[in-house]
């Protein structure tokens, strides 16, 4: 798997993300492009505005660690049309050109710190996460979302 800690990496998924426009289509799903970036953009909304979102609790904590961890930082991709946590709902319209720079912020951001950065680091939903989770969760899920626009 490509890594968001690595620049090359990075910057092929910034040009995949480049050649998205306000008019592009999704192959399977019901997301406009806009709320698809907006969505990809909650990933790192949990970790660099976590008051944004609160911590799950109880019983849902322990049903996102014990059963939803695996399929989100495992390495199996994700199957099209997947249902998705709540927080990660778009039903409203987004600026294209503001999530856009926000999402590729977020990875310049993400790449910049760096593996050390993420190494251990608690993580809003599965607790401590090894490098290899972060970036599993990161990279698997933009690369899905970016393939089901067709870039």
């Amino acid at each position: 798997m490509k890594s968001v800690f690595n620049p090359a990496d990075v910057a092929e998924l910034t040009g995949r993300i480049n050649n998205l426009t306000p008019a592009t289509q999704p192959q399977w799903g019901k997301m406009s492009v806009s709320q698809m970036l907006a969505h990809c953009n909650v990933s790192y909304e949990m970790v660099y505005d976590p008051e944004k979102h609160p911590k799950p609790k109880g019983l849902m904590k322990f049903i996102v660690k014990a059963f939803v961890k695996k399929v989100v930082v495992g390495p199996k991709p994700y199957k099209r049309n997947t249902p998705t946590a709540p927080a990660f709902i778009i039903k409203d319209d987004r600026s294209f050109e503001t999530e856009k720079a926000r999402l590729t912020d977020y990875l310049n951001q993400t790449q910049q710190l760096g593996e050390t950065h993420f190494d251990g680091k608690e993580s809003h939903s599965f607790g401590p996460l090894t490098v290899g989770e972060w970036n599993t969760m990161f990279y698997k899920h933009l690369d899905h979302h970016l393939m089901q626009f067709g870039v």
